[in-house]
This record gives structure tokens, C-alpha cells and sequence, in this order.
């Protein structure tokens, strides 16, 4: 099946009325009513977006934007994948919101076609709304099922923004929130580009690892329940562990009877050239999360586990839900997504696409004494800047310059670790063109821009 959505014309902005508004009039209405608490923006500011397809998005001035980063990650099908649209108009026929406390078909499908998917022995899912819903969930089975409280998460980790999942989110976004939920702790990453211990791998024998089990072991109160994780850290900085880390950090969960638990809202389903990024190690956690392009761009996450935890927990009573847990709607988005991943063999387009993202990226770093190291696997690729690559100092100014030009030349991506890192997410079907396209913007963007800032030295 092909399912790559086609172009199409521009939609007009339009009032209520039908009447044409300009970028200044949106904006106007935005600063009287809009809320500015967004991850990477905090001014009222354009673009404005109205219409999307495939790669592709555009604003209400008309101008168009290589998206990649894929909205919020979550449309790396492509914007409005016809194949996810056409489930949701068939639910919006038949049913698109049932209790939470009954079956409906589409739970119970999407339940079956994930765990035939799913590496054994992970079997059985739940489905909530974003990322940071399953991941609390998923937290929550896990002190249920130890009787324990206390979890760990690496220090470049991000699970949610949400109360519960920012208190183990310690990739930023912690200052002015008060006191997080008790018994969260951080241990450390292996961020081998700038170790935080100073060593290298694999010398190091993951000296990362055994010390933050320690820390860990000595801060418990007796309560340990389980460590979180994404086997590739995206919002942290497209941080990638090294071989046989995921493995220790299993072994390490085994010793203390902590459930281990892998975030894979941003790694899952194809993104990394396999279905889930942990097959690629053989490590498969006790809790597995999914989320972003789950639901084709409409919100939806699952926690799968075990058949033995899921016994457990339901019998000592576990309750999880909100109002629309399980909802038909999104249940049948996410199993359109699963006939798009499963009958396109989106894994092996992600390791094609970023291939050939990867070669572009090379040959920028070789032209650019700027990107400092590239980094990341299939969708999820990025660069960290630096003043010079002898000292590694990260050069936070530089990535907040490279992205105003880039998106003046048509490029959106995100900005990581305060500047230094730039991750880019094109969607799956992401063309040839494409990429050479968003290659010759960010090669001009980081021109100008490294131009740009000697000069205000």
C-alpha cells in the first residue's frame, strides 16, 4: 500500500464570517485571548499555520515549510495521512466516544493488531491520550505490581510535561514548579559525546551505570519500583546510550526487583528502522509506552505489558482512565497507522530516509567546523554545535540563530539543550527532493547565521 498524501491547493485563513484575516489580525486576536506557555515559544509570533500535507505545511500568509519535526513528532505519516482520515470520517459515522468503563470493537481491535507487534512477551495494552498519559500509566502498574514508590529516570530523560511525568523529566523544564512527586530520582545518562564523569567508552565498562545504581541504592527508603528510559534520547539532545547499556540497565532492575520501563512515545513504531528501537539491542522491558505518530496526528498513546503483570495488578485492584480512554475515534486512527507502518514497511523507509538524511548531514559537519558531533538513527537524527571541537564547548547561541534563518527559508525543526542541539524529524515519506532541499537550507542557515554571530563578538 501506498498511502504518501498528495498536494493540494492553498486553504484561505478565514474569520467566522469567511472574511480574509492577515498574519497581524491573528496575531492581534492571539495576544487578547491565546495562551504563550508552549515548549519552545514564548512570544506571539508567526508562523501562523492553517493547512498541511505530507511534508508540508503552510502558514496563513500562504508560504510553505519543510515540517521536520513532524508537528509535534506526531505526524511522521505525514500530514493528513488519507489512509488515518478516512478511518476517523468512519468514525465519525458510527461512534466516536464510548464509556471507558465498557469494551468497544475498536479498543479491542487496536488491542489484538499491537500485540501481534509487540516483541514477546509484552502483550497487552491500555490506550490513553498523549505520551505523558501512558507514562504515568505505566509508572503507576509498576508501583502497583512492586509495591514500591520510588523511580528513576536518566538525567537527558523526557517523559511529559504533565505533573506526575515532569517529576521525571530531567531534561529541562523543573525550575518554578514547586516540589515534584516523592521518590523521583535521576540517575545519569550516557551521554558519552560529554560524559558527565569525564570518561570514554568503552573503557568506561558503562562506569555511568553501576555509580548511578549506587547513588540510587543509598538515596532509596527500601521502595524501590522501577526506572524509566527511552532507548534513544530525542527532547534531551538525540542522545544515543552505547551498546550494551540498555542490557546493564536491565540487569540492574533485576538485582533490586524494579519493573524496567521503556518510553518509546518518540522512538516506537518504525521511527528508528525497526518496529520498537528496543528489538535493536534484544532488551525488552517489563512496561512499554507508545504515543506521537501512534494515532496518524491524533492523540493517542498505549502502555503494553505483560499478560502475568496485568493479572496482577487488576487484582490488587489497579484503576486507570479519564473520559476518553479507549475512545473508538482514536482507536481507529492508531489501527489506520498500524496498516500504514505494517503495509508500507515503514521501518525499512525510516532507515532509507535517514541514510540519506545522514549523508547530507556529514557532509554539512565536514563543511562546518560548527556541528561538533552528528548523531541519531531512521527518523530522529540531529547535530550538536560548538564553539570548537577541540574543547566541545556548546555553542547555545549558535542553534537558536541557525533555526530563525532556517525558518525563514522554509524549514522547522526543534532546538534542543539550550541552543547546542538540533534535531530534525522529517516524516516517513519525506522525498529525495525533499531532503536535498532542507539540506540547502540549513546549509544557508548555518552560514549566515555562524557569520552573523562573529560578527557580534
Amino acid at each position: 500500500m501506498t498511502t504518501k498524501p498528495t498536494d493540494t491547493t492553498t486553504t484561505t485563513a478565514a474569520g467566522p464570517q469567511g472574511e480574509p484575516r492577515t498574519e497581524a489580525q491573528w496575531l492581534e486576536i492571539a495576544r487578547e485571548y491565546s495562551f504563550r506557555g508552549r515548549m519552545d515559544k514564548g512570544s506571539f509570533s508567526g508562523p501562523i499555520l492553517v493547512e498541511g500535507r505530507g511534508s508540508v505545511v503552510r502558514d496563513v500568509n500562504g508560504k510553505e515549510y519543510l515540517d521536520y519535526n513532524s508537528g509535534q513528532m506526531c505526524s511522521a505519516l505525514g500530514h493528513s495521512n488519507p489512509t488515518v482520515v478516512e478511518a476517523i470520517k468512519e468514525s465519525c459515522d458510527t461512534l466516536i466516544h464510548a464509556s471507558s468503563s465498557y469494551f468497544n470493537v475498536k479498543e479491542i481491535e487496536l488491542a489484538r493488531r499491537l500485540g501481534e507487534i509487540a516483541p514477546p512477551p509484552l502483550k497487552k495494552s491500555m490506550f490513553l491520550g498523549s505520551g505523558s498519559d501512558s507514562n504515568e500509566a505505566a509508572v503507576a502498574i509498576a508501583k502497583k505490581y512492586t509495591g514500591g514508590f520510588e523511580v528513576a529516570s536518566p538525567h537527558v530523560s523526557f517523559h511529559g510535561m504533565s505533573e506526575a511525568s515532569r517529576s521525571l523529566t530531567f531534561a529541562g523544564w523543573h525550575q518554578g514548579y514547586g516540589p515534584m512527586t516523592p521518590g523521583s530520582y535521576a540517575i545519569m545518562a550516557p551521554y558519552c559525546y560529554r560524559c558527565p564523569i569525564g570518561l570514554t567508552f568503552p573503557k568506561c565498562e558503562l562506569a555511568c551505570l553501576k555509580g548511578s545504581m549506587e547513588v540510587l541504592d543509598a538515596q532509596s527508603s527500601g521502595s524501590l519500583a522501577a526506572v524509566i528510559t527511552e532507548p534513544l534520547f530525542s527532547a534531551g539532545g538525540v542522545i544515543e546510550p552505547p551498546s550494551g547499556w540498555l542490557g546493564g540497565l536491565k540487569r540492574a532492575c533485576r538485582e533490586r526487583d524494579m519493573l524496567l520501563i521503556f518510553d518509546e512515545s518518540q522512538t516506537g513504531l518504525g521511527k528508528l528502522g525497526s518496529m520498537f528501537a528496543c528489538e535493536q539491542e534484544g532488551v525488552i522491558p517489563d512496561l512499554l509506552t507508545i504515543a506521537k505518530h501512534f494515532g496518524g496526528g491524533i492523540e493517542i498513546s498505549a502502555v503494553i505489558t505483560t499478560a502475568e503483570i496485568e493479572e496482577v495488578v487488576a487484582e490488587r485492584g489497579l484503576v486507570i482512565g479519564h473520559s476518553h480512554t479507549n475512545d473508538p475515534l482514536p482507536c481507529n486512527a492508531a489501527i489506520a497507522s498500524l496498516d500504514v507502518i505494517v503495509g508500507d514497511n515503514l521501518p525499512e523507509r525510516a532507515r532509507e530516509v535517514g541514510k540519506y538524511w545522514r549523508s547530507h548531514l556529514e557532509m554539512l559537519a565536514a563543511k562546518h567546523e560548527v556541528i561538533g558531533d552528528v548523531r541519531g538513527r531512521g527518523l530522529i537524527q540531529g547535530i550538536e554545535l560548538v564553539r570548537d571541537r577541540h574543547s566541545q564547548a556548546p555553542y547555545f547561541e549558535a542553534g537558536k540563530a541557525i533555526a530563525r534563518h532556517c525558518l525563514s527559508g522554509g524549514l522547522l525543526f526543534s532546538v534542543r539543550r539550550n541552543g547546542s542541539v538540533i534535531r530534525f524529524v522529517p516524516p516517513f515519506y519525506s522525498t529525495h527532493a525533499e531532503l536535498d532541499r532542507a539540506a540547502d537550507i540549513l546549509d544557508r542557515g548555518i552560514t549566515v547565521a555562524v557569520e552573523e554571530l562573529s560578527r557580534a563578538r
